[in-house]
């Protein structure tokens, strides 16, 4: 037997980028749909690395009725690519590295806030539900709501 055919899942996992992560999680269909119609695929498929602060489906149908089929809209996709862009910084930053910080500049350009209070992290306004989601190109920390700009 060859050792790529008893790779552990987490070896499995660490050999698919950011985009295929989410895609094979499941609870990311807003969030690769969305990233899809922004055209940032082929970015968050590249070498990066990124740290992308992903909103689970529970967290796009939060916002308010229409937001999500409105943002999709080809006339809308450079405000599409601001708010996606938001949830991205440069650089692997684990959940051991974020306690340290206090804010982080994204991708999009402006500073999402970190709070943390024990062992609960926010991003802005939004909860980390999960951490550390390792993928080839960075890491995924899952979050409860979606940070507009």
């Amino acid at each position: 037997m060859k050792n790529s055919d008893n790779m552990s899942s987490k070896d499995s996992m660490m050999s698919k980028d950011i985009v295929d992560v989410a895609v094979e999680n499941g609870s990311f269909n807003t969030l690769v749909a969305a990233v899809k119609a922004a055209g940032l695929v082929d970015t968050l498929k590249g070498d990066g690395p990124f740290t992308v602060f992903a909103p689970t489906d529970e967290a796009f149908a939060k916002l308010p009725a229409g937001t999500v089929e409105s943002l999709l809209k080809p006339e809308n996709k450079d405000k599409l690519i601001d708010i996606l862009t938001y949830h991205v910084v440069a650089g692997k930053v684990m959940a051991s590295d974020v306690v340290n910080l206090t804010n982080a500049t994204t991708v999009e350009g402006k500073d999402v806030a970190i709070d943390v209070m024990g062992s609960n992290v926010r991003i802005n306004n939004a909860n980390v539900i999960a951490a550390d989601v390792g993928a080839s190109n960075g890491v995924i920390h899952v979050i409860d709501s979606v940070l507009i700009p």
